[in-house]
C-alpha cells in the first residue's frame, strides 16, 4: 500500500502563488507514475499535471502551460506542484495520486491506484 498527503494549499490572490507537495509512504518503490488532478465543485475531475519516476517525464494540461511546474524529489518521496500566475479559475482542490502499473503519463484518473485526501486552492479576484 501506498500513502499520499498532501499539503500547501491556501487562499491566495490572482496573479500569487503556491507550491503543493504530495509525500509518499509505505510502498514507495511502485510508483511509477505521480499526477495532480482537480475538481471545483460540480465540475468533473480533471488531471493538471503528471511526472514519470522513472524517466521525468513530465506532462500538462494546456490550461496550466506556462504556469505549473511538477517536480519531484525521490530521496524524500515526495513531489510538488509549483503554482505560478494563479487566476481564479484554478479553484479547486487538488489530489494526488499515484500509478503502480504505467510508467507513462496517463490522463484518465481511473488508471491511478492510490489518492491522497485532497488541499483546497482558492484563488481570489
Amino acid at each position: 500500500q501506498v500513502q499520499l498527503v498532501e499539503s500547501g494549499g491556501g487562499l491566495v490572490q490572482a496573479g500569487g502563488s503556491l507550491r503543493l507537495s504530495c509525500a509518499a509512504s509505505g510502498r514507495t518503490y511502485s510508483i511509477l507514475v505521480v499526477g495532480w488532478f482537480r475538481q471545483a465543485p460540480g465540475k468533473e475531475r480533471e488531471f493538471v499535471a503528471g511526472i514519470s519516476r522513472s524517466t521525468g517525464s513530465t506532462y500538462y494540461t494546456d490550461s496550466v502551460k506556462g504556469r505549473f511546474t511538477i517536480s519531484t524529489d525521490n530521496a524524500k518521496n515526495t513531489v510538488y506542484l509549483q503554482m505560478n500566475s494563479l487566476k481564479p479559475e484554478d479553484t479547486a482542490v487538488y489530489y494526488c495520486a499515484a500509478d503502480k502499473s504505467r510508467m507513462a503519463v496517463t490522463t484518465t484518473p481511473r488508471t491511478y491506484d492510490y489518492w491522497g485526501q485532497g488541499t483546497q486552492v482558492t484563488v481570489s479576484s
